[in-house]
């Protein structure tokens, strides 16, 4: 069911005039409706304007662009970094540039549409896609094979340990990895799993984001060495595109503390609820991040009953499956958890 509202879904939704609870979205922070994060943000505004239309390559440029890329970088631990509109922009900016006669591109199992071209598909188990990779290797080494992959699959595999690629001589790989939903959530201060797989020692790592989700604001980003970067400057698609409003960069260095202490929240937040459901079967969820998937729909229904509201629609598009998701926020209270945890219990002894 859809639901239209008229206030930033925050720990609460008002539905038909009836307040819920809710646990969805993916504000994982709740920055966006926090006062002081916003004072920030508004203030950074009215130094840098509402938005920023020229190109990035205008021979009049924002400094603040680099100071923050410069700053990301070091906190991802890559050598370099540059930053788009969007997550999705990133996306199409890194596989539009591999999707060349050097490249072969492999997607691995529900890997996001930001990482596609229009005739990509994704691999339907991760069997398949390590059969195919280690075939291609061996029977064909003029083009270097690409692996395109999502940090969080909300299916289990993946982050953390990333097991299939175990399997695969990564020194002879290009990893591409969609950091989305792990970016200013996991890692150390939030740094996502660039680090993380980077000690695997692949031939070259590109990790791109958005940055909308783990620290509330609009705009996306790429990670790499700082020749992968500088490559991607020099493309059409780079310097064609408008970037995200220096606003929205600025902010990410001046809410630095807020986003420390918010991601300390969710933690205590994530760890509490999960050590109340844990033994509960029928939701995948990855240690240390606060998304809980589950494919019972009656699940879905007894919440609402109940008034709370979770992730619950088609997605990418209405041909694909449902995602039903509970998402826990730095924003909800204990007794918010209490009440969430309680109608969980109820329905398990229902079912």
């Amino acid at each position: 069911m859809t639901h239209y509202v008229d206030n930033f879904p925050d720990r609460e939704i008002t539905i038909g005039g009836v307040t819920h609870l809710y646990f969805g979205g993916t504000s994982y922070l709740g920055l966006q409706t926090n006062k002081k994060f916003q004072n920030i943000f508004i203030s950074n505004i009215k130094k840098y304007g509402t938005n920023y239309g020229a190109s990035r390559k205008s021979n009049v440029r924002f400094s603040i662009y680099e100071k923050t890329e410069k700053y990301l970088a070091e906190l991802v631990g890559s050598q370099s970094c540059i930053t788009l509109s969007s997550g999705y922009l990133a996306g199409q900016l890194i596989t539009t540039y591999y999707n060349t006669p050097n490249y072969k591109l492999f997607f691995a199992p529900n890997t996001h549409i930001a990482l596609h071209l229009s005739k990509t598909n994704n691999y339907i188990n991760y069997n398949s896609l390590t059969k195919d990779i280690l075939s291609y290797i061996n029977s064909n080494k003029k083009k270097t094979p690409v692996i395109l992959l999502d940090s969080i699959d909300f299916h289990g595999a993946n982050y953390p340990d990333f097991k299939f690629l175990d399997t695969l001589p990564l020194q002879e790989c290009i990893l591409v990895i969609d950091d989305s939903h792990g970016i200013g959530i996991v890692g150390e201060n939030g740094a996502g799993v660039f680090k993380l797989l980077k000690e695997r020692k692949p031939k070259r790592l590109i990790v791109c984001c958005s940055l909308g989700k783990g620290f509330a604001i609009q705009a996306g980003a790429v990670f790499g060495t700082a020749k992968t970067i500088s490559n991607l400057k020099k493309t059409a698609f780079f310097g064609g595109a408008s970037p995200t409003t220096p606003a929205n960069i600025a902010t990410l260095k001046d809410a630095k503390a807020i986003y420390t202490l918010h991601r300390k929240k969710l933690q205590a937040n994530n760890l509490y609820f999960t050590s109340k459901i844990q033994y509960l079967n029928y939701f995948t969820f990855m240690k240390g991040h606060p998304s809980f998937t589950y494919t019972n729909e009656k699940l879905t229904k007894y919440l609402m009953q109940n008034k709370i509201v979770v992730t619950n629609f088609n997605y990418p598009n209405e041909d694909s499956p449902l995602m039903s998701r509970i998402v826990i926020s730095a924003s909800h209270t204990k007794e918010d958890l209490d009440s969430l945890i309680k109608r969980l219990l109820e329905f398990s002894n229902l079912n």
